[in-house]
């Protein structure tokens, strides 16, 4: 199940018909094959499938999710999209720009001021302090001194490590040189932002505390993100929309709710078995319209229902759910989280 991208008139990011293939005269093997081959065909003829024929839109301020078990091809899949890795057949497009026909000059370009990039495992400079390290692209792109110190201050501090400007990677954490990479890609106010598992080396509560400023920020700054995940839980919390991969396709795309509700194979279904449902619903399929009198309590329209539902326990019978700016969208009625709690 994939997107439309001639629907998808504000995609930020497109990829059409994506393939990479790993193994000597991948294209011409492929374009040797009938069309959309299936990756036993593939490896019978001395190659190793990484993504197969992936067709996706990614929207203008959107965060898309995507979620696999380990060798499914996600990883992959975020750095064909920024060209890290050369694909072997298909299209990508970045405001409407085919990154194929871009010299290595404009791709250099194109990353270094409109892409950010957090990856699981990534070297920082040990010989710079945390300030230095975070300040290090605005180096590259030749902001001044003082104003590049000043961002990459604010990024610290967004990640927690306010104080600590003045240390060295070998004086950190592996969680907390992983917030100082989170920090280096936000110092760029990147346009498309590219995160793979940049939570992973944190601890439940750290992690948790980043999601929600990840959250808040979103809801400010409404940055295009690619974010790939093993957790569950983490891309219910995170996600616009969710591409799960098996064996280098995506065998579902959709919603969180639409995912855990809705599974379009058994494979999803597996995946999402354990997922509680009230984890899944926002608050936004619940809610009403709004009438009468506003409620003074009010939930974010992100929430799940299992977010919202301790906000009813002091008797209140009504929230109000509002987006990004504070404005009402509509209101939660308390019998309605009850039932979908009990399984409704």
């Amino acid at each position: 199940m994939t997107a439309d991208p001639a629907e998808a008139l504000d995609a930020k990011l497109v990829c059409r018909n994506v393939w990479k293939l790993f193994g000597a005269r991948a294209g011409e093997v492929l374009a040797s094959l009938e069309p959309n081959p299936e990756a036993e065909r593939i490896v019978a003829a001395g190659l190793v499938p990484a993504v197969r024929d992936v067709t996706l839109s990614v929207a203008d301020g959107e965060i898309f999710v995507i979620m696999g078990l380990s060798g499914s091809g996600k990883s992959t899949l975020v750095r064909l999209m920024s060209r890290l890795i050369e694909p072997t057949a298909g299209e990508i497009l970045f405001n409407g720009q085919n990154l194929l026909a871009a010299s290595d000059a404009e791709m250099t370009m194109i990353r270094r001021h409109k892409m950010g990039m957090v990856f699981q495992h990534f070297a920082l400079l040990p010989h710079l302090s945390v300030l230095d390290n975070v300040a290090f692209p605005l180096d590259v792109q030749g902001v001044g001194r003082a104003e590049r110190e000043a961002r990459a201050r604010q990024m610290i501090e967004l990640v927690g490590l306010g104080g600590r400007e003045g240390a060295f990677p070998r004086e950190l954490s592996g969680g907390q040189q992983q917030r100082v990479g989170i920090a280096r890609s936000l110092a760029v106010e990147p346009e498309l932002w590219f995160l793979d598992e940049p939570f992973s080396a944190l601890d439940p509560l750290i992690r948790r505390e980043m999601q929600d400023e990840f959250i808040r920020l979103q809801s400010v700054l409404k940055k295009t993100i690619v974010f790939i995940t093993h957790d569950f839980d983490e891309a219910i919390r995170l996600a616009d929309r969710i591409a799960i991969m098996k064996d280098g396709a995506i065998v579902q795309e959709g919603t969180p709710e639409e995912i855990v509700l809705s599974p379009a194979t058994d494979y999803v279904r597996e995946f999402t078995r354990a997922v509680t449902k009230s984890k899944v619903v926002r608050v936004t399929s619940a809610m009403k319209p709004a009438e009468g009198d506003e409620p003074e309590a009010a939930v974010d329209a992100r929430a799940t229902v299992a977010e919202a539902a301790p906000l009813f326990l002091n008797g209140t019978e009504r929230l109000r759910v509002t987006d990004g700016g504070g404005e009402t969208l509509g209101h939660l009625h308390r019998a309605d989280i009850v039932k979908l709690m009990l399984g409704g």
